[in-house]
């Protein structure tokens, strides 16, 4: 997704008791840093923050880290996390389970380890990149994959989502050659008999447009 420039987000940003200035610092002991004793999450490719945002206001009893690589998406996203918290009648001074982090999420493994035991990761609508050429660049590509077992817990679970056919069949692929049991999919999630979805600004207008959303779960098994 393409953002301008936004002046205010890197000062806005300076000042966020919820954004990690450097997360290398943190890699392996990001439960020291919530200080909670909650599970974590991780939702890589965060954008402007929507479902970051939600999902920490429905889950109190869990933790997220919310990484993407664009400073000044990441400041439209702490705007809209603490709408979003506000909405819920609550302050900033609640937003406690949530983390912004600017960071290249292919390289997610230098600042989130094994130590963490992250036990759960959401993937939404990550860029497709359907030239073949660059397929490795998918977020869902068998080598990423891999990296993420690095990670995740034992049976920890990958939430993916997408309004591409030709990304999610390719990736129904890459979990199973990546030795992940996917334990859900459809091919049309607003018409599914899931319960739980967040749904995100891109799922948002997409569906608008009549295009239909395609997800799935997957579950990690470690050798």
């Amino acid at each position: 997704m393409r953002i301008r420039k936004k002046k205010w987000a890197e000062p806005e940003l300076a000042v966020c008791d919820f954004f990690v200035k450097n997360p290398e610092e943190h890699a392996g002991k990001w439960n020291e840093t919530f200080n909670n004793g909650l599970p974590l999450y991780l939702e890589i490719g965060c954008g402007k923050g929507g479902f970051a945002g939600q999902f920490a206001v429905k889950n109190p009893d869990k933790n997220i880290i919310a990484v993407d690589i664009k400073i000044d998406m990441l400041g439209v996203g702490r705007r809209n996390i603490v709408e979003i918290f506000k909405n819920e009648g609550k302050t900033d001074a609640d937003i406690t389970n949530l983390l912004l982090v600017n960071y290249n999420v292919e390289q997610i493994d230098k600042i989130i380890t094994k130590d963490d035991k992250i036990k759960g990761m959401f993937i939404n609508f990550c860029n497709p990149w359907p030239r073949p050429k660059h397929n490795k660049r998918r977020l869902t590509f068998p080598k990423k994959l891999e990296m993420y077992k690095n990670f995740l817990d034992e049976n920890a679970e990958i939430r993916f989502k997408t309004d591409d056919d030709a990304l999610f069949a390719d990736s129904l692929e890459y979990f199973e050659q990546s030795g992940y049991e996917i334990i859900y999919k459809t091919y049309d999630l607003h018409n599914s008999d899931v319960t739980d979805n967040i749904e995100t600004e891109h799922e948002k207008m997409f569906s608008a447009e009549g295009i239909k959303i395609k997800y799935l779960r997957a579950v990690v098994k470690h050798d």
